[in-house]
């Protein structure tokens, strides 16, 4: 069982001993702390019962009108509490901040193609990869941007311009949008809409940004 809770400074001479394998960016001190003073609400971490931390979420909202979307910068889980679930249940929290707090219309973030866990947990969440970035990671491997739409993105068109599409979805684009409605009222609209499920569960009373 983990508590989730708002991120410290304190937290910030803890959270490194999580960042144990070649997949985690360790920054420098100023990067949290500009996350913390900017998107205090987009950065948590979870704590076991006996106070240790286990994993934690380094998040924030960028964009203007149909860019507006939250992005995950850091979610880490310390290795002997991988597999419980709680990268995921880290996830579902940022999205759902940014779905009713901030109104966004997506969420984003950047993955290794080699980091296989991450890429088959962000896939089952109803992430696709959006575009590839050559070179992302310090020059010796591609970076890939995947997105995925919240409710406020009806139409989908955070994907229009998408490397992958969800599956059911590759035409729903075709014939220059033509004949484009809410995807929810489409079959493969709502495999995508069961697809955002997994991760929020219902919701409703979103807020107009």
């Amino acid at each position: 069982m983990y508590s989730i809770r708002p991120m410290t400074i304190d937290d910030l001479y803890v959270i490194t001993n999580v960042n144990l394998d070649a997949f985690t960016e360790t920054f420098a001190m100023n990067f949290y702390l500009h996350y913390l003073s900017k998107w205090p609400e987009c950065c948590f971490v979870a704590e076991v019962a006996d106070g240790t931390i286990a994993g934690y979420m380094i998040g924030k909202v960028e964009g203007y009108g149909l860019e507006w979307h939250g992005h995950c910068s850091a979610v880490t889980v310390a290795p002997e509490y991988r597999r419980t679930g709680l990268a995921n249940l880290l996830m579902q929290r940022l999205e759902e901040i940014c779905e009713h707090t901030h109104n966004c219309f997506f969420m984003d973030l950047f993955v290794r193609p080699s980091n296989v866990p991450a890429l088959t947990m962000y896939r089952k969440m109803g992430y696709v990869v959006f575009r590839t970035i050559a070179n992302y990671y310090g020059g010796n491997e591609d970076g890939y941007d995947m997105r995925k739409p919240l409710p406020r993105d009806r139409d989908l068109k955070c994907l229009e311009k998408s490397e992958e599409k969800p599956p059911g979805m590759e035409n729903f684009f075709g014939n220059g949008g033509a004949g484009r409605g809410r995807a929810e009222e489409t079959k493969a609209g709502g495999q995508l809409e069961d697809a955002r499920q997994q991760g929020s569960g219902k919701r409703s009373g979103k807020k107009k940004k």
